[in-house]
């Protein structure tokens, strides 16, 4: 295996070169906002990550499908907090904190990993698939203390790839842990979503966050879906304006290991993940003018209500002093 660490220096607005072999080429470049990227490419498409952001992936391509969200951002862009640069296919909800805050929180939307500026950034590359891996140490004096490390492998000739996030508690007391792997596929109309849980497990949420602003047409179409199966297909588009949501929980209930599927014609976006690492998943169906996202599923360890919310669910995950928790999702699309 050869492993190849990442400089910032790297990364200039020219596209480099800086690997290549029979299966894959690998470029480095910088956006005009001086965000650093990587692109990954293999026989049936392309992931750029952002290694130095939060290993955030911003765009994800392959059997000739754009998989991520219409939204307003043509760039990454310099942010602290997620919905400054809200454009990306996938990023690292948590650590300590997730969600969308209450008034009472005291984070942002989705806490401090998504825009999390990275301490290093790495590639492992093999004859089989290319992995770009990095590390964030957070550490608050008084407060909370851990190692994360992310990363995103793609095997040569696959459309599909994983998405792993790795924590460690360095502290010498017990950290409460939030952690969504939260993946913006695609908006298409009429595709069809299929999983292989029960429609029981599926809770429409009830509360309205604060930044949804509800219309008397969406709620009264709310209100119908309290009492109906969880919706299959995506074919009421002036329905999801504003977004609908769904909560599954205690998923290990059912399933060992939790399979979505979006289903577009010949093809499948797929998620696929362990129920003993996700509990929970959410569903986040939006088509506005400016954003347009079906994110079918949000693997996750708790509702993405917020800290106190979960707090107060008894929903809150904790790590013990030098404890490490390993999250997969493996995600992409496939023919059918």
């Amino acid at each position: 295996m050869l492993t190849f660490p990442l400089q910032k220096a790297h990364f200039t607005a020219h596209k480099t070169l800086i690997a290549h072999s029979a299966d894959f080429e690998i470029h480095a470049f910088a956006y005009r906002s001086g965000i650093e990227a990587l692109e990954i490419k293999n026989s049936q498409g392309h992931l750029v990550v952002l290694p130095f952001m939060g290993q955030m992936i911003w765009d994800a391509e392959f059997l000739g499908t754009d998989l991520c969200m219409k939204n307003m951002f043509s760039e990454p862009k310099p942010a602290k907090s997620i919905v400054e640069t809200y454009g990306c296919f996938a990023f690292h909800a948590g650590m300590i904190r997730m969600g969308c805050p209450t008034p009472q929180d005291d984070h942002v939307l989705h806490g401090e990993m998504p825009c999390a500026n990275m301490d290093t950034a790495w590639l492992e590359i093999d004859e089989e698939s290319v992995t770009i891996k990095g590390t964030y140490e957070y550490v608050m004096g008084f407060g909370d203390h851990y190692l994360a490390t992310p990363s995103v492998r793609l095997a040569k000739d696959a459309s599909v790839f994983d998405i792993q996030m790795q924590v460690k508690n360095l502290a010498s007391v017990p950290m409460p842990l939030q952690y969504m792997c939260h993946i913006n596929a695609a908006y298409i109309d009429n595709a069809e979503m299929t999983q292989n849980i029960p429609d029981s497990t599926f809770t429409l949420r009830e509360s309205i966050p604060a930044h949804v602003q509800p219309t008397e047409q969406w709620l009264a179409f709310n209100e119908s879906m309290k009492v109906s199966a969880p919706m299959a297909a995506l074919d009421q588009p002036a329905m999801y304006d504003p977004e609908i949501v769904y909560f599954m929980e205690n998923l290990p209930d059912h399933v060992e290991r939790a399979e979505f599927r979006m289903n577009i014609g010949d093809k499948s976006l797929v998620t696929a993940f362990n129920t003993n690492e996700f509990c929970s998943a959410t569903r986040w169906i939006l088509r506005s003018e400016d954003q347009q996202v079906a994110a079918y599923a949000l693997p996750a360890t708790c509702r993405p209500e917020g800290f106190l919310t979960a707090k107060a669910n008894g929903t809150l995950q904790y790590l013990a002093p030098q404890e490490t928790r390993v999250f997969t999702v493996r995600t992409g699309i496939e023919h059918n």
